[in-house]
């Protein structure tokens, strides 16, 4: 079913995290997968044809790919909640939870994820003792669900304000309105530019390898230090972020893609 000039009105794109590819933009969809075959085969040959060291490297990588992982889960999940909260505090009405919300939006928008990193990390370890990935993913919350705050806004938004009326006229309490009517309806818009915020997420994971935190960026670092294989570890370090950002982003544009077939 062809977009409304409304539906397309509707749609936030983020161009912060990877480009998500859709069989609608054949140009992208076919950059897609030449990236991904171009970036597998190469890891292959690499592997195959120079075990040493490439297969000492990628074996080498496998725990940095796990804590990577590990980091950027805990990290979008309570980057959602936060997003979640902030960004019902700046569509609410209440003056005093506008303003905090907004506030915050602000300030940790206006700060480089780097410098949350180390803030976090020297100055809220003079008052509390946490893990280095405690730290890490405490830091990628607060900075990215300022980010998520906005397109969460932005998504509720979106929802015609006769949704809203008609709810109300059903008796519907304002939570549940939000609840089973609103926010269903935001998801649409909402999922693509929080996929792009994931994929980013993903990426900027690779500054925690600061916090002595043993990522894939880290990992690559132990060995190109203890062996001097410098231009071959980062090869396959970055090889190894195009296929995870490759895989997630195309993962991000099926679920879209589920979503809006009805």
């Amino acid at each position: 079913m062809p977009e409304t000039n409304q539906t397309k009105r509707a749609r936030i794109d983020v161009s912060e995290g990877g480009a998500i590819p859709r069989k609608s933009d054949k140009g992208l969809f076919t950059a897609w997968r030449v990236a991904f075959i171009g970036a597998i085969t190469c890891v292959i040959c690499l592997i195959r044809f120079k075990p040493d060291p490439y297969y000492k490297i990628s074996v080498f990588l496998l725990d940095g790919v796990v804590v990577t992982f590990k980091v950027t889960l805990m990290s979008i999940v309570l980057a959602l909640f936060i997003g979640l909260i902030a960004g019902l505090g700046r569509i609410s009405k209440n003056a005093l939870i506008n303003g905090i919300a907004s506030l915050y939006v602000e300030v940790i928008r206006g700060i480089p994820l780097l410098v949350q990193l180390f803030y976090i990390y020297y100055a809220l370890g003079r008052v509390v003792q946490l893990s280095d990935i405690t730290c890490a993913v405490i830091s990628m919350s607060i900075c990215y669900g300022a980010y998520i705050a906005e397109i969460f806004r932005a998504g509720i938004e979106a929802v015609p304000n006769g949704q809203t009326e008609a709810a109300r006229s059903l008796g519907m309490t304002p939570y549940q309105t939000m609840r089973h009517v609103i926010l269903p309806q935001a998801v649409k818009t909402i999922l693509p530019p929080v996929g792009n915020e994931f994929v980013a997420l993903l990426k900027d994971s690779s500054l925690v390898s600061i916090l002595a935190v043993s990522d894939l960026l880290r990992r690559g670092r132990e060995y190109a230090s203890e062996s001097f294989n410098y231009f071959e570890a980062y090869t396959m370090v970055a090889l190894a972020y195009l296929i995870i950002t490759l895989i997630l982003s195309k993962l991000v544009g099926i679920m879209e893609e589920k979503i809006n077939v009805d």
